[in-house]
C-alpha cells in the first residue's frame, strides 16, 4: 500500500491524518506513507515530529470578499494540482486521503484526475468548503458526526467513523490518573482550556472565575491559558490576589502537555468546541460546558457543540451570553447535581466513536480491493 495523506492549516486537520498514518503503519508495516503540505507550516512540524516524510506544494484559501488576490490563489491552486499529479505519479500512490485544510484540495483532486482512489475525512459537524468541494470526487467520505451527512448530497459513499484519536485518550482511567497527578479521589476536579494559542475571551471569563473559586474553594481547577494568554493572565491574577505559584487548589498553565491524563482525572471540562477536543471528551465520557468560538468558518464550532447538546451530552454557553458568574453557576450546578453530571457523561460516551482510525483504515483497505 502506497498512501498519500494531505491535511493542513490547523492541528484539527493534521492530527487525524497522522493518527490514520500510524494505524496504516501498524496494520500494514510494509506500507509506504507520504504527506503533502505547505512548507514552513504547522503540518510540516507535526508530520515530521511523527516521523513521516512530506512533499511540498504551495496553496492558500480563497478570500470571501471579491479580491484580485483570488485570481492569484486560483492560479496557485492549478499549479499545485499539477505539482500533486507529479508527486502522486512518482510515489506510485494507491490512494490519496484528504483530512481538510486548503492543501487537501489539490492533492485529492489531482488523484481523482489520475484515476487514483481517494477518500476524505471531515472532522466537524458542519463541513468546510474544501470537504464539500472534494466530496463529489472522493470514492468515500468519512464523517465524524451523523448530523453532517446531510451536507454531502453528491457523495458516492458516506461512512460514520468519528474522529481518530491518540490511543492515550482511550486507555486512561480516572483512578490511576488521579494517583499520578496527586489529586484526591473525592475532590471535584475542573479542567478548562482556551486552545494552544489561547482565546482571549475565554481567559477573561476565567479571571473572575478563578478569583471566586480561590475564595469559595468549590473546585480543584487546572486552567490552560494558551501561549498568548500566558503573557498577561498570571499578572492579572496576581493583581487580584491569586498567586499561581501555589498549585494546591488552582493551577494556571500555558499548555496542558499531559491532556490524556488530565482529561481522565477530571469531573468537568470547560472548553471551546473544536472537533478533536469533543472527540476526546466523548471518548472519556466527561460532562462539559462548551463555549464555541464565534470566529471560525461557518460557525462550525457551534454546530459541533449542538451535536452533543441535542443528545444531552453537553451544555452550551455562547460567548455573547457568557459572564464569569453565569459560567461559575453552571459549573457549580453540575458539581452539585450528580444525576446531571452522570447523564451528560454517559450520553457523551454513547456518542464516542472509539475505533475511528480502525474504521477509516478498513474503509481504505476495502476501497483498494475494488
Amino acid at each position: 500500500m502506497n498512501i498519500i495523506l494531505a491535511g493542513g492549516g490547523t492541528a484539527g486537520h493534521i492530527n487525524p491524518a497522522v493518527t490514520v498514518a500510524k494505524t496504516v503503519r501498524s496494520k500494514n508495516p510494509s506500507s509506504r506513507i507520504l504527506f503533502i503540505g505547505n512548507r514552513d507550516s504547522l503540518e510540516e512540524k507535526l508530520v515530521k515530529n511523527a516521523g513521516f516524510d512530506m512533499e511540498f506544494v504551495k496553496v492558500e484559501g480563497l478570500r470571501r470578499s471579491l479580491s484580485l488576490k483570488n485570481i492569484k490563489t486560483l492560479q496557485m491552486f492549478l499549479k499545485s494540482v499539477s505539482d500533486c499529479k507529479k508527486i502522486i505519479r512518482d510515489f506510485k500512490a494507491d490512494m490519496v486521503v484528504g483530512t481538510g485544510g486548503y492543501v487537501s484540495g489539490p492533492a485529492v483532486y489531482a488523484a481523482h484526475l489520475l484515476g487514483v482512489k481517494t477518500c476524505i475525512h471531515e472532522q466537524n459537524a458542519y463541513p468546510g468548503v474544501t470537504s464539500k468541494f472534494l466530496s463529489r470526487y472522493a470514492d468515500c467520505v468519512f464523517i465524524s458526526f451523523e448530523s453532517s451527512r446531510k451536507y454531502f448530497e453528491k457523495a458516492k459513499n458516506i461512512v460514520l467513523s468519528g474522529n481518530p484519536l491518540d490511543e492515550a485518550f482511550l486507555f486512561c482511567d480516572k483512578k490511576s490518573a488521579r494517583e499520578k497527578l496527586k489529586i484526591p479521589q473525592d475532590a471535584f476536579y475542573l479542567l478548562s482550556f482556551a486552545g494552544s494559542l489561547g482565546a482571549r475571551e475565554i481567559n477573561k471569563l476565567f479571571l473572575d472565575f478563578i478569583v471566586k473559586n480561590k475564595k469559595n474553594h468549590d473546585f480543584i481547577h487546572t486552567h490552560a491559558t494558551g501561549s498568548f494568554g500566558y503573557k498577561w493572565m498570571p499578572d492579572e491574577l496576581k493583581k487580584r490576589g491569586v498567586d499561581i505559584r501555589d498549585k494546591s487548589e488552582i493551577s494556571v498553565e500555558e499548555y496542558i502537555y499531559d491532556m490524556p491524563l488530565r482529561l481522565a482525572a477530571c469531573d468537568l471540562v470547560i472548553s471551546r468546541a473544536g472537533a478533536i477536543t469533543l472527540g476526546e471528551i466523548m471518548a472519556q465520557g466527561k460532562p462539559s460546558i462548551l463555549i464555541p468560538s464565534p470566529n471560525v468558518t461557518h460557525n462550525h464550532q457551534y454546530h459541533n457543540a449542538m451535536s452533543l447538546v441535542e443528545q444531552g451530552a453537553a451544555l452550551i454557553l455562547e460567548e455573547k451570553d457568557a459572564t464569569p458568574d453565569k459560567l461559575y453557576s453552571m459549573a457549580l450546578n453540575i458539581k452539585n447535581d450528580r444525576a446531571l453530571a452522570k447523564s451528560l457523561g454517559d450520553n457523551a460516551r454513547k456518542m464516542a466513536q472509539l475505533r475511528a482510525a480502525e474504521v477509516i483504515y478498513r474503509g481504505m483497505y476495502d476501497l483498494m480491493k475494488k
